[in-house]
């Protein structure tokens, strides 16, 4: 019996433990108390107006809400920086009479991650995603801006994996 409770207690024990490093996102223990996100300039040939400042929101959004680090404006143990490197609509897909039938909205970000208590995780790398809609459709205004929020999740999501989840 006496035998049986200490097992019992050594299976908690080791449970309990395991489960302290783990969380929901899969980030495991992030040797960190703050990060920065630096503004990501649009350095693309097409320049859509406001998509830098949206997507320097969502990167720090998603990081808020999947950690429990703090947003700082300097100084912070990591640092996210780089720019909006390409933005274009190519056609995909063409019609008899040599009109787009589809079209590819694509979107990419470049950039540069640096953790202060960890060098080995620092990496400069290209993110890109794309939307592809009907080649007669004029994506502008709300459903433009949806199409960009769509692929910003993507990205950011993706930075996310690669800095602190490491998927």
């Amino acid at each position: 019996m006496k035998f049986l409770k200490l097992f019992s207690f050594l299976i908690l024990a080791t449970t309990i433990n395991g489960c302290s490093v783990y969380n929901f996102t899969g980030t495991g223990k992030i040797d960190a108390k703050t990060f920065q996100v630096n503004y990501f300039q649009n350095t693309a040939d097409i320049v859509e107006p406001g998509i830098e400042r949206t997507f320097t929101n969502k990167l720090q959004e998603i990081i808020q809400n999947q950690t429990n680090l703090n947003l700082t404006n300097s100084n912070g143990d990591l640092l996210y920086e780089g720019e909006i490197v390409d933005y274009r609509i190519t056609p995909m897909q063409a019609t008899a009479a040599q009109t787009a039938a589809e079209s590819r909205l694509t979107i990419a970000v470049m950039v540069r991650f640096t953790n202060k208590n960890k060098e080995a995780d620092n990496f400069e790398k290209r993110f890109s995603f794309f939307r592809d809609y009907q080649g007669t459709e004029l994506p502008v205004g709300s459903t433009l801006n949806g199409y960009i929020d769509e692929i910003f999740e993507r990205i950011t999501q993706d930075i996310f994996n690669e800095s602190l989840a490491k998927w």
